[in-house]
């Protein structure tokens, strides 16, 4: 489904369900101006056709103790297409990553990396990132402050 087709209650639906995942289909369909059986309807429209994904908790991660976000840049040896596969295979089981993009420019992949503190990212880079093979540079930069986090798509 493209954003072409959606009309203005799949929009504001999208819109609510980013901000407030639990809301109720009654609140939901009340907020948009539907009655929940049509509410409903397209709700599960939108998920069937993997627009609506899932839905989780935004934790704190200060309060969970993973107060350090690491942005990892990696390039990989370019001379064997199955280098890359065995490091895409490899970093997306990896907790810890909790982000990978395919990029352009200096590196091949950007990773994002939750830690504890700086001693255990330490021993994730050299324990795992390092060890994974067709690894061949790595570059870290150490988020100061996370002005915005997860931001809601502009539907």
């Amino acid at each position: 489904m493209s954003l072409a087709v959606f009309d203005r209650y799949d929009r504001h639906i999208l819109q609510l369900l980013q901000v407030e995942g639990r809301l109720s289909n009654a609140a939901l369909a009340e907020r948009v101006g539907l009655s929940p059986s049509p509410c409903l309807r397209r709700v599960k429209q939108l998920e069937a056709e993997g627009v609506v994904r899932g839905y989780q908790a935004c934790l704190d991660r200060e309060a969970v103790g993973l107060g350090l976000t690491v942005f990892v840049n990696v390039k990989v040896e370019r001379h064997q297409e199955a280098s890359a596969d065995a490091f895409k295979e490899a970093i997306v089981s990896l907790p810890e990553v909790v982000s990978v993009h395919l990029v352009s420019g200096e590196a091949d992949f950007l990773l994002q990396v939750v830690a504890p503190d700086l001693k255990h990212y330490e021993r994730f880079l050299t324990g795992v990132l390092l060890k994974i093979p067709g690894v061949r540079d790595i570059r870290s930069n150490f988020a100061i402050q996370t002005l915005k986090s997860q931001g809601t798509l502009p539907i």
